[in-house]
C-alpha cells in the first residue's frame, strides 16, 4: 500500500543505520514489525497469572501415542 509520510530525516537516517536497511521502505517496515512484536509480547506478559493452564501434557502425550 502506498502511503505518504512526513518524517524527520534524522530519524529515518538513524533508523536505516540501526536496521541496516537498504531503503527507507524496508527500514520503516522493519520498525513497524518490531513495534508490533513488542506490543504482542507486552500483551502476553499482561496475561501472566490470569490464565490457568491445565498441566495434563503427559496425559495428552499418552493419548497421542495411543492413537498412532
Amino acid at each position: 500500500m502506498r502511503t505518504t509520510l512526513d518524517l524527520s530525516g534524522d530519524l529515518i537516517n538513524e533508523l536505516m543505520e540501526i536496521t541496516q536497511a537498504k531503503s527507507k521502505t524496508n527500514a520503516v517496515t522493519l520498525a513497524i514489525k518490531a513495534y508490533l512484536r513488542q506490543k504482542k509480547k507486552e500483551e502476553l506478559k499482561a496475561l501472566s497469572g490470569k490464565i490457568k493452564i491445565a498441566e495434563n501434557w503427559r496425559q495428552l502425550r499418552e493419548l497421542e501415542i495411543d492413537e498412532t
